[in-house]
């Protein structure tokens, strides 16, 4: 006979369930959550630097270093005696940038309203290209000017896209099977996408090297005034973030 309801053991596991236990057990620690939002700049960095940044010991850090390295958060890349490590890709950015929108979703207009956190808000790294407004400004301006097409795997450049970039002197690479061109990434502080992929990180890296943005403390990008009069006047004026 069939055990009673009240007898039955507890369901195991569907193949078809997402592992969220998983997941959740590695960002769940304060030390491993802080680790993991250094490293959302997209840049590696050394333990002796993730043990600073998450307030632990070089002992500690390694502990949570090797949990996270076995599911699949971070990689680490040995130069010479020295250990480095960086966000798996592009995919564990996304997911954490998430779940910081859904932490923050009852107070967010009043966190991002705290001084230390306006620079980020206006412009960051979010592994490897640019978020915050001007990053939001960025998108909006390609897609107002009918600079992408929708494709497959998200966007692919249109004529009018390629005319525009070249206005800033910025020749676009051609697709990879690599990685994903261009597509959408919500973003943390507007709540509003801007642009990722292969495409959004060449040019953060074109505007970089022109001199028009810098790299700030941790993941804040600077406005030089340089960029105020070359990169501003092509982008399209801020609009309402979401409530």
């Amino acid at each position: 006979m069939p055990p009673s309801p009240s007898r039955a053991s507890a369901p195991s596991s569907s193949p078809h369930e997402p592992r969220l236990a998983r997941v959740a057990a590695v960002v769940a620690d304060p030390a491993r959550s802080r680790m993991l939002a250094y490293l959302l700049s997209g840049d590696y960095a050394s333990a002796g630097e993730l043990a600073r940044a998450a307030s632990v010991t070089p002992a500690t850090a390694s502990g949570h270093l090797g949990k996270m390295l076995e599911a699949q958060f971070i990689v680490c890349e040995q130069r010479g005696r020295h250990r480095y490590y960086r966000l798996a890709d592009a995919e564990v950015a996304h997911a954490l940038e998430s779940l910081a929108l859904v932490a923050e979703r009852d107070v967010h207009e009043r966190e991002w309203a705290r001084p230390e956190r306006e620079r980020l808000r206006q412009a960051r790294c979010c592994y490897g290209h640019l978020a915050g407004a001007l990053g939001v400004r960025l998108f909006d301006s390609l897609l107002r000017g009918e600079g992408l097409r929708t494709h497959p795997e998200g966007f692919e450049l249109s004529v009018a896209g390629r005319a525009w970039l070249a206005e800033l002197g910025f020749t676009p690479p051609e697709p990879t099977r690599k990685r994903r061109y261009a597509y959408r990434c919500l973003d943390w502080s507007e709540r509003r996408d801007h642009l990722a992929g292969q495409l959004a990180d060449e040019l953060l890296q074109h505007f970089l090297n022109r001199g028009w943005l810098r790299r700030g403390t941790g993941r804040a990008i600077e406005l030089t005034p340089t960029g105020q009069q070359k990169l501003l006047p092509h982008l399209a004026d801020a609009a309402p973030t979401m409530a």
